[in-house]
């Protein structure tokens, strides 16, 4: 049993891309349908795609690759997890690598990105900083 089911489907899809899979299959639900979502948006990965009905829907996430080879995703590192919570609001969320990755966040408008949050002034759970 999995304790934590975003920081486990933000491992796959790194893992994933390290072992260069063209997709990972994930257990679906709500919230990692919509990180998966806000990943495919920023250019992290190809696609997504929801396969199955009920019980057995599962997200399909196909990753994306550099012109090197490399995957896309370089890093993920989990902030708030299920024994601690981290909560920041809109003006103290800083930035990941220099400005070149991203902090996602939980908030009241939705899974949002570091610079969304600023722009529609929302705060929130620090989820996870991807690279």
């Amino acid at each position: 049993m999995v304790n934590d089911p975003i920081a486990d489907f933000i491992t796959q899809i790194k893992n994933a891309g390290t072992a260069r899979k063209e997709c990972v299959v994930i257990p679906y639900s709500k919230m990692k349908s919509a990180i998966a979502e806000v990943l495919l948006r920023e250019g992290y990965i190809e696609a997504v795609n929801k396969k199955g009905k009920g019980v057995k829907t599962s997200l399909e996430i196909y990753i994306k690759y550099l012109q090197n080879g490399k995957p896309k995703i370089d890093g993920v590192k989990r902030i708030s997890k299920p024994s601690r919570r981290l909560y920041s609001n809109a003006a103290s969320v800083t930035s990941v690598k220099s400005g070149h990755g991203k902090v996602i966040l939980s908030t009241p408008a939705g899974i949002v990105t570091d610079k969304e949050a600023k722009e529609k002034s929302v705060g929130g759970e620090v989820l996870f900083y991807i690279w």
